[in-house]
């Protein structure tokens, strides 16, 4: 398990890399091992596109940090009121630094969508980077990113995904998707607080990292600035492991059983969103904000938000957490998406979220506990 392997780690190797003991060359092959996993898990050509760090926000800062020598004033960027503001305030700051503009693209508020059309229009021949989430966590939908990718470079643009919320619930292929980043979180897919951020490795390496002189110059090194969580990658490595040994017993490369255990937990989950949706859709003044129809679940995770009228978010989250059943309120840190819904100044709204461990049974326990309260 992740918490074995973390254990196991500080026991017996727990040492800095490169020495030539014992304890060291085990954490040496531990971290390539690592490496190797994540490049798996996200389809990578190389274990040397892999980078890990604190979190998703500060390996997305460093990135800005990085990516904004390129920019000059009068280039552009492009953000979406739909994501994380991890994956927003980065770019907005690179671009202010850099005398860069920065472009909103908006999304529809009758089912929390992106608006594609908007979205290609902002992209011009003075774009940059075009910075998108996979999966938006507030609301669950998820972006056509291939496309968006394929826009962004028909001018020259890079693309970055932030697709920690996505990564718990379905495969990523960052060749097939033909993005130049991508950043997600360990403990969204069942793993510790560890970071991971992937990119193309001719853009690593052009790259000028913000590090120390003795580190090493050639990715992924030069962005893994200090001493690494390695506890925490090793945790994160049993996380991937984990994730493949739901197709079953090891009869394939470590990749084809990540996929098939994501295929799977997709399958799952769906019938989870469903009986979720369904369920919440019974009790009266309640509102969803997302994809709602049946037909297009494909195109959402189940992370599902909400409002209960006569109730504000944090009484809801209150109320439910003395049953026993945990959700957030809130903006989740999208504040972009509470502020456009005109809901952040309300307290923002309910997050349920769903993953391939909760069963119908908490569902029902769920909206049997909102029925109670909404009778009150």
């Amino acid at each position: 398990t992740v918490i074995d392997a973390m254990v196991h780690y500080l026991q017996r190797d727990n040492a800095n890399h490169n020495g030539v003991f014992a304890t060291s060359l085990r954490s040496d092959a531990m971290l390539h091992e690592a490496h190797q996993a994540m490049a798996d898990m996200l389809g990578a050509a190389s274990a040397d596109e892999i980078v890990f760090g604190a979190n998703m926000t500060t390996l997305t800062f460093a990135l800005s940090r990085a990516l904004g020598q390129w920019l000059k004033p009068d280039d552009e960027i492009v953000v979406t009121h739909l994501d994380h503001d991890a994956n927003i305030t980065p770019w907005v700051l690179m671009a202010r630094d850099a005398g860069a503009k920065v472009r909103f693209a908006d999304f529809n508020p009758e089912d929390c969508t992106l608006n594609m059309k908007d979205l290609e229009g902002q992209i011009t021949k003075k774009t940059k980077l075009v910075a998108c989430g996979y999966a938006s966590n507030a609301v669950g939908t998820i972006n056509d990113v291939k496309t968006i990718a394929q826009w962004a470079h028909q001018v020259g643009a890079r693309v970055f995904v932030d697709a920690v919320q996505y990564a718990p619930h379905g495969p990523i292929d960052v060749r097939a998707l033909d993005c130049d980043f991508l950043a997600c979180s360990a403990y969204k897919f069942f793993g510790p607080h560890e970071g991971i951020l992937y990119g193309k490795y001719d853009l690593l390496d052009k790259l000028a990292a913000y590090k120390v002189r003795p580190a090493g110059n050639k990715p992924p090194d030069k962005f893994e600035t200090g001493t690494q969580n390695h506890e925490g990658i090793a945790g994160t490595l049993a996380a991937v492991e984990y994730i493949a040994s739901l197709a079953g017993p090891a009869k394939s490369d470590r990749r084809s059983r990540i996929l098939a255990g994501l295929r799977a937990i997709e399958a799952y989950e769906l019938m989870l969103i469903e009986k979720l949706v369904q369920g919440l859709q019974q009790i009266p003044g309640l509102k969803i904000y997302g994809i709602t129809d049946p037909t297009r679940f494909s195109k959402r995770v189940p992370t599902v938000s909400f409002r209960l009228e006569g109730f504000t978010p944090h009484q809801v989250a209150e109320y439910l957490g003395k049953q026993g059943i945990f959700v957030w309120d809130g903006n989740y840190y999208a504040l972009a998406v509470t502020e456009r819904l005109d809901i952040e100044k309300l307290g923002g709204m309910v997050r349920v979220g769903l993953v391939h461990y909760n069963t119908e049974e908490e569902i029902e326990r769920l909206v049997q506990s909102l029925q109670s309260l909404r009778g009150r």
